[in-house]
């Protein structure tokens, strides 16, 4: 999962590790690096909806499946 992360995210990611691996109790981000997550956390979010809303147009779709008893 870690390899389809973006470049924020991953970033975010690797100094949340950090800070438990350090034992801190607080994490700073720049105000540069905190718009840059926002956004892809938005846009990640902009992609799920979009997902969703495919999936809910494909459920209407109907699925034929024919089976015979073969040699039976």
């Amino acid at each position: 999962m870690e390899n389809n992360l973006t470049l924020h995210v991953k970033s975010f990611s690797d100094k949340v590790k950090l800070m438990n691996q350090t034992g801190k109790q607080n994490l700073t981000l720049s105000a540069n690096e905190a718009r840059s997550l926002h956004n892809d956390i938005f846009d990640l979010l902009a992609h799920c909806t979009k997902l969703s809303k495919i999936l809910v147009q494909n459920d209407g779709m109907s699925t034929n499946v024919r089976m015979d008893g073969g040699n039976w």
